[in-house]
């Protein structure tokens, strides 16, 4: 069994706007390494990796353009987060292929990624910073998640392609540019 959470990768142009939100230190406040940088799907916890692997290669994952900000936020006393709008669809599909396995689904989906995680009680300059943008996902990934006391270390098991969603259909009877 392995710690193991979905997740989606930001692409390179919103990592960089992410590392612009000011790094300066704060005590009890520790950031999120770029490469840690991501929006959680679904976390799983402990879980057989190969049972994950099969049931997300089951899956028709759809791609999702998501926008991120306005501003960053406190997600609990613990996080402080940039909130991801669009990725609902996406994160609907890969617990409903992954429901068998892993913690029960209890919360209620909040695209966000954690972009610093805090003592309790700790301040931060962060939230109410003003942070936008957006990014296509057209992957996903099942990561190992180990503990550490200097945070957590990512391993990539596996990636997953999503699909292009289907266009809407235009209005009924309706003709395109009318």
């Amino acid at each position: 069994m392995t710690r193991l959470f979905v997740a989606a990768w930001p692409d390179a142009a919103t990592i960089e706007r992410l590392g612009t939100l000011h790094r300066r230190d704060e005590p009890g406040v520790r950031r999120v390494p770029d490469r840690n940088l991501h929006v959680t799907l679904r976390f799983l916890g402990e879980a057989e990796p190969e049972t994950a692997i099969a049931l997300l290669t089951a899956a028709e994952l759809p791609d999702a353009a998501v926008t991120i900000g306005p501003v960053v936020e406190r997600l609990g006393d613990r996080q402080i987060v940039v909130p991801v709008d669009g990725a609902d669809r996406l994160a609907a599909e890969v617990r409903t292929a992954t429901a068998t396995i892993g913690v029960a689904d209890r919360r209620r989906f909040r695209g966000h990624v954690t972009v610093a995680r805090t003592k309790p009680g700790a301040a931060s300059e962060l939230p109410g910073t003003s942070i936008t943008g957006g990014f296509t996902i057209d992957s996903v990934s099942l990561v190992a998640s180990e503990l550490t006391p200097d945070g957590a270390v990512y391993s990539t098991l596996a990636t997953f392609p999503t699909v292009p969603l289907p266009e809407p259909p235009g209005p009924a009877g309706g003709h395109p540019g009318r």
